[in-house]
């Protein structure tokens, strides 16, 4: 159960990532959502993603190359997207300092 008062900052515990890497924090599950707050530091990532489930995501912070079947999108601070279940995608780029925020639609 999800208690009424679930209160935080999202950029409190902000763990900044290795230079390359990614951290993922699970800020929320509760029935067919699942939101995560994802730090980027420097990813150049081969790595592609077909999720089944959908996924908003909004750049809060930072810069970034979403590559979404094939087709490279430059995504900047306040950008959103929508990725549909069973797209192919793969984070190309990020800058040092780039922080998203992922809704997970099961």
């Amino acid at each position: 159960m999800i208690p009424i008062n679930l209160q935080n900052n999202i950029f409190k515990n902000c763990i900044k990532p290795k230079a390359g890497s990614e951290t993922f924090n699970t800020l929320l599950e509760h029935k067919n959502i699942k939101i995560e707050l994802i730090n980027s530091n420097s990813v150049i990532s081969g790595e592609s993603y077909q999720q089944e489930q959908d996924e908003w995501i909004l750049l809060l912070e930072g810069e970034a190359i979403l590559e979404v079947e094939g087709v490279a999108q430059l995504l900047k601070t306040g950008d959103y997207l929508f990725i549909s279940a069973q797209t192919v995608h793969r984070v190309f780029f990020t800058d040092q300092k780039t922080l998203w925020l992922a809704i997970h639609i099961f």
